[in-house]
């Protein structure tokens, strides 16, 4: 039984339906397009729970920010999401934790808001740094209940709550269920971004790089230190037999394990639907391609209409 923090567990009502949204990096942009599927054909989840971007777009879905959010998701370029990566002098990550804070209070919800007083029911996963314990997260800030969520080893600091430290949920539950049933839910649709393969660089001749000799000032520095910490972000054409850069590496040892866990958590832990995205065309820090997750996200849900509809039933 994981440890929930704020969370009690609910009596659960004939019909209730519970979206748990899997973690998946980049991919998880595809939660907006689920969602938005999910309206086009009248199906309006009671309940949310989210792991990793799960929690992000669930946020967006709690907070009734989506629209807004997947403006700002459609529009994102590769440079915008360099200017997110920090040089690591203090070596506690490579995300710029206080510039991307700032665009998720502007773009997700603000400071202030809190999960106790949303209006759709709501909840994120997160891991106890010191113990590996599952933290189930309902109550306080939305933003804070995000960032526990998604701190990421290696890219996030992590986050102190309640005397923890809290990492990236998708080390213990990537997919989560379990936390959908503890809300209440008596239906679960899942969705699962682990699928496919873990970069989308190509096998062809890398194109040459060219350092930045003085010119562009911080930002070419920045671009510049960017590539070589990430050959799938800056080169989509990469050498195969290049190494990958070191974010790439740290990304992708989590997601191996991610995937193995994955498969054990749902087979434990079945929900009533598993909806399994086909993004392995995308890599994991290509947040830049938010159309194409949303649009792969409305597919799946088009692909699944027939049992969708049977279970809502």
């Amino acid at each position: 039984m994981p440890t929930a923090t704020s969370v009690t567990r609910q009596t659960t009502h004939p019909g209730t339906i519970g979206l748990a949204l899997g973690g998946g990096a980049a991919r998880g942009w595809a939660h907006i397009g689920v969602i938005r599927g999910l309206e086009e054909i009248g199906i309006d989840p009671d309940f949310v729970a989210g792991t990793s971007i799960g929690a992000v777009v669930g946020a967006a879905w709690a907070t009734d920010n989506l629209d807004r959010f997947e403006h700002w998701v459609s529009g994102l370029s590769k440079l915008d999401i360099a200017r997110f990566f920090a040089l690591p002098l203090s070596f506690n990550g490579f995300v710029d934790s206080q510039r991307l804070r700032t665009t998720l209070a502007r773009e997700l919800c603000g400071e202030e808001a809190l999960i106790e007083a949303l209006p759709r029911r709501f909840a994120t996963v997160a891991t106890d740094l010191d113990n590996g314990a599952e933290i189930w997260l309902q109550q306080g800030g939305v933003l804070d209940a995000v960032w526990g969520s998604i701190s990421l080893p290696g890219l996030f600091t992590p986050m102190r709550h309640n005397n923890r430290w809290l990492v990236d949920g998708g080390l213990v539950n990537p997919v989560p269920v379990s936390l959908c049933r503890a809300l209440g839910a008596e239906r679960v649709i899942a969705v699962n971004l682990s699928r496919g393969p873990l970069s989308s660089r190509k096998k062809t001749p890398a194109k040459p790089s060219h350092p930045n000799n003085g010119n562009g000032g911080l930002l070419g520095e920045m671009g510049d230190r960017l590539r070589q910490y990430s050959t799938e972000l800056f080169h989509r054409e990469a050498n195969q037999h290049a190494p990958p850069g070191l974010v790439d590496a740290i990304m992708g040892s989590i997601w191996i394990v991610q995937e193995q866990l994955t498969q054990r958590r749902i087979e434990s832990e079945p929900p009533e639907l598993l909806l399994a995205a086909e993004l392995g065309n995308m890599g994991l820090l290509e947040f830049h391609r938010g159309k194409d997750a949303i649009a792969e996200g409305r597919d799946l849900v088009k692909r699944n209409r027939a049992a969708l509809e049977q279970l809502v039933r």
